[in-house]
């Protein structure tokens, strides 16, 4: 219901376990900036730690239904975010459909794919699902890898509870003595934002 909206984000490994050295917070980082374009989300701040991640995210409230994409339009997005692999399906169908003058299969797939945009609980989904499954295939383990679904609060968008928020996000290693400065843990939003990252700029 709002035109924008900015939720604080948590999520922690199953039991607290510390298992995410660098190469993991690296690919988490990797699969949040993905899914993040996917969306159409933009994340604000973000704080990778060993055993639990926050995402501070904005998240604007979907198109109405005449300025969504195209067919072709969201086949590039597809294409530019997730690949040629799902890109082609998605092409692949939606022709098929149209030739068939099957309207209703179309919009229906259409809608499976805009579903996932958009939307804070589909954002968190895909991104703790891709990463479990990189993280199994690469510790050779199975089963889950997180506590519980996430937990999320909807923080005032103007003034100071967004910085608040945010700073209270990026100085998680500063509050755990892994450093003094959040600038010198690498794997939050400001150390980005200081090392000139674009996206968190």
């Amino acid at each position: 219901f709002l035109p924008v909206a900015y939720y604080h984000c948590v999520s922690r490994v199953v039991n607290r376990e510390f298992v995410f050295g660098e190469e993991e917070k690296d690919k988490l980082i990797e699969y949040m900036r993905l899914y993040e374009r996917f969306g159409g989300l933009r994340v604000i701040s973000y704080c990778i730690m060993s055993n639990h991640f926050h995402i501070l995210v904005e998240v604007p409230q979907r198109p109405d239904e005449a300025d969504l994409p195209d067919d072709a339009g969201l086949v590039a997005k597809v294409r530019s975010c997730l690949g040629d692999k799902l890109a082609n399906d998605l092409e692949w169908q939606l022709e098929l459909h149209r030739k068939q003058e099957n309207t209703s299969a179309a919009e229906e797939l259409r809608e499976k794919w805009f579903a996932r945009m958009w939307d804070v609980s589909a954002f968190m989904k895909v991104l703790k699902q891709r990463f479990s499954q990189w993280f199994n295939g690469r510790h050779a383990r199975r089963g889950t890898l997180w506590e519980d679904r996430f937990r999320s609060v909807l923080v005032e968008g103007k003034g100071q509870a967004l910085r608040a928020m945010a700073a209270y996000i990026d100085l998680n290693p500063v509050r755990a003595k892994i450093c003094d400065d959040p600038k010198d843990y690498r794997w939050c939003g400001y150390a980005e934002a200081v090392a000139c990252g674009k996206e968190a700029r």
